[in-house]
């Protein structure tokens, strides 16, 4: 018999798979079962609602997206190029065959209107986004108004691509980051304020 850890990792590994490729409210947990080797009686020992195995799949979304965004921008040289990174991150993972959009939109989707505990980790996720754009955006020397325009291209460049089936949205994206970067720290207007 697997141990605790191993069993959760399991579990969490399988219901993100599932979830991601085909919705939370399609996956039920005898699916979650028997891709996770895992029985039911010990999953709901360590998820006693399937909201609570949904939280711990988008925190683990959480600590993946984290870990990939923090690789790019550490692989980039100057500040400048560190926010340009945020979208050779989304490049990157736009190419991946089982790309399908943001994982925190989706389930937000699904289950934010109905999920207050759902909606709280989406929203967390989202902010902490912002916080590590606004940081970036910050070293670079740009404005306030820098950070919110360009998390608005990155989740606006997951959204359009994963409809679309296009990765080269990401490229479309860090081109108009790029204008907007060198706008503000050339001291022009991009807000129109």
């Amino acid at each position: 018999m697997i141990d605790e850890k191993t069993a959760r990792e399991h579990v969490v590994s399988a219901a993100d798979r599932l979830f991601y490729a085909h919705g939370v409210q399609a996956v039920g947990m005898d699916t979650v079962r028997t891709e996770s080797g895992v029985s039911l009686k010990r999953i709901y020992a360590l998820f006693p609602s399937k909201e609570d195995l949904i939280v711990a799949v988008l925190r683990h979304r959480t600590d993946q997206w984290n870990s990939g965004l923090a690789t790019a921008v550490d692989g980039a040289g100057t500040p400048r190029e560190k926010l340009l990174a945020v979208f050779d991150f989304l490049a990157h993972w736009f190419r991946d065959d089982d790309f399908r959009g943001c994982a925190f939109i989706n389930v937000f989707g699904e289950l934010g209107a109905d999920s207050s505990r759902v909606a709280e980790v989406v929203r967390e996720q989202k902010a902490s986004f912002r916080r590590d754009v606004a940081a970036l955006a910050r070293a670079a020397g740009g404005p306030d108004r820098l950070a919110p325009q360009l998390v608005l291209l990155a989740e606006g460049a997951q959204t359009t691509a994963a409809i679309s089936g296009d990765p080269d949205t990401a490229a479309h994206a860090r081109a108009a980051a790029d204008t907007l970067i060198r706008c503000a720290l050339e001291g022009t207007d991009t807000a129109g304020s």
